[in-house]
């Protein structure tokens, strides 16, 4: 008989990217983990979804004891197959993504992979959470991110979540310095000023290469930009629906006739 909570494991970097395993490790004291994750890196791909093309799944020896497969899809992909193949309609009781590498603060959150796979999670009811290390690198040091990881999921066992919404988690790169501690906030308003570089293939053809610089002008303390710069752990709550109530009542005062 199972004990303990089933726990779904996923990410956007790849089934074999060290965030994966530090999350996988954290979590298996908790109950049952499986794990479903891409093949290869998918970052940035947001909420896409694979139906142009078909999709695998292959067993694969992640860390003994644990569950885990590959997939050739997207992260989305990967919470789709868990549920409706692996786990025959059967929901989690909770779904952990990450952990990423490299931040998902602010506007991020619309292009990351890791996000939208707690966020079709959210959509399905699960309780769930995204976890990001703001440290692009493959040699990435996780060992303070263990704490928080433990102390989020433990509160989400315990507390539950609101329906339609998951968790937003960045955690600063490691300085050395301990972090300052936990904060929940709102998104900050920043963007991305996109700029594509022109390059030459073999055969002198043009390609681009996006690149851009992270620019946000929002001074308030209580966003999850300012967290992370100051040494905290900013925790976002998510949600799927996208409606800006704010502008519903000042649309309704339009002559919406058609006839």
């Amino acid at each position: 008989m199972e004990q303990g909570p089933l726990i779904l494991v996923t990410n956007d970097d790849g089934i074999f990217a060290p965030g994966i395993r530090t999350l996988v490790q954290e979590v298996k004291a908790l109950g049952r983990v499986l794990v479903v994750a891409p093949d290869k890196p998918q970052s940035a791909m947001g909420h896409a979804i694979t139906i142009h093309s078909f999709l695998r799944l292959q067993r694969t020896d992640l860390m003994e004891g644990i569950e885990a497969w590959s997939c050739t899809g997207t992260p989305v992909d990967c919470v789709k197959l868990a549920i409706y193949k692996l786990l025959g309609g059967k929901r989690p009781d909770l779904l952990v993504s990450g952990i990423n590498h490299g931040a998902n603060i602010s506007i991020n959150v619309l292009y990351s992979g890791t996000m939208s796979a707690a966020v079709e999670g959210a959509m399905e009811g699960i309780p769930s959470v995204g976890f990001s290390l703001m440290d692009h690198g493959i040699e990435a040091d996780f060992s303070h991110v263990r704490p928080v990881v433990r102390n989020v999921v433990g509160n989400v066992l315990k507390h539950g979540m609101a329906a339609g919404t998951c968790l937003n988690v960045n955690v600063p790169k490691n300085t050395g310095e301990p972090l300052k501690g936990i904060r929940v906030c709102r998104q900050a308003k920043a963007n991305w000023e996109d700029e594509f570089e022109t390059r030459l293939d073999p055969g002198r053809k043009e390609y681009y290469w996006l690149k851009g610089e992270f620019k946000s002008e929002d001074q308030g303390h209580d966003t999850d930009v300012y967290a992370v710069n100051n040494g905290f752990v900013s925790i976002v709550p998510t949600q799927y629906d996208m409606t800006a109530h704010h502008a519903i009542a000042r649309l309704n005062t339009w002559d919406h006739a058609v006839g």
